[in-house]
């Protein structure tokens, strides 16, 4: 499967700096290792704030 980086990469609104931007199977592979979610997943206020935790995206979704 081909790497759609460059497509990926205008969804992609995560203001953290880093190498798997646009590399999408990549960066969720990092964050779950991690027992986070990617910045994508969260809206653009709380998304600055770098929390990428579970409960972060609970309380921002209202879940």
């Amino acid at each position: 499967m081909e790497c759609k980086k460059q497509e990926n990469l205008a969804f992609c609104k995560c203001t953290y700096p880093c190498s798997k931007r646009g590399i999408c199977c990549e960066c969720i592979q990092q964050h779950l290792a991690s027992k986070e979610l990617p910045g994508c997943c969260f809206p653009p206020d709380v998304e600055k704030t770098y929390d990428r935790s579970f409960r972060a995206f609970a309380k921002a979704w209202k879940l």
